[in-house]
């Protein structure tokens, strides 16, 4: 059996833009973020990990370093099939005006049938993120695998292996540095644990709390 970890990319800064990231380029971790890869490193650096795959953005490959750090016969693998949506001509484009658009209701309420303008359909991600999954389980047969990546494409994971439509998959919710739990073998699939950050109660408890970004549809970065 195959033990896959879903890990969500630390936080920034540029959600306090108050627009939509997607893959734009140069969004780094900030102070915040930084703390919580440290202590997600931390957390796995006993975890008998054999491979380490991020999304090709800087947020990810960032989170992703913080764990490699206690696993220097691992390199973080670029792979972009576990890359954030592309949401097109969106991207970038402020989430208030985005808000007052039409597919911006069929994103919140009806996301199987969302279209981004110039970019992905949101059942078209899903279908991705799940290949990129049974991929990697096929490539990597009983082994310990962990994915650093970004919180829609989690959560459309998870809604997948559960079997919850695609249209709630909203109901999930997944932090800024958490841990979820997949393990795949040759019939069902167990959904070990979601949403775990233990690891990161220390940070709240001295002052240190980060932006946790409240979970948003077609937004959450």
């Amino acid at each position: 059996m195959t033990t896959i970890l879903l890990i969500r990319h630390a936080v920034n800064d540029f959600v306090k833009t108050g627009k939509l990231a997607g893959w734009t380029p140069g969004v780094h971790l900030n102070e915040a973020g930084i703390a919580q890869a440290e202590a997600l490193g931390a957390r796995l650096a006993g975890a008998p990990l054999n491979h380490l795959y991020a999304s090709p953005i800087e947020r990810t490959m960032e989170t992703a370093a913080a764990i490699a750090a206690h696993h220097p016969q691992l390199t973080v693998q670029a792979c972009e099939q576990i890359g954030e949506v592309r949401y097109g001509a969106w991207q970038g484009k402020s989430i208030a005006e985005l808000a007052q658009r039409k597919m911006w209701a069929v994103v919140q309420e009806y996301p199987s049938r969302a279209v981004f303008p110039e970019g992905e359909t949101m059942r078209g991600v899903q279908t991705r993120i799940v290949e990129a999954i049974e991929t990697l389980v096929r490539r990597h047969p009983n082994q310990l695998v962990a994915l650093v990546f970004h919180a829609d494409l989690i959560k459309m994971c998870l809604a997948h292996y559960l079997g919850m439509h695609l249209d709630v998959f909203q109901r999930i919710v997944i932090s800024p540095a958490s841990i979820s739990t997949l393990q795949l073998g040759h019939s069902r699939p167990f959904i070990v644990n979601m949403n775990d950050t233990a690891h990161l109660q220390a940070l709240k408890s001295t002052g240190s709390k980060a932006d946790e970004q409240s979970p948003r549809g077609g937004g959450a970065q």
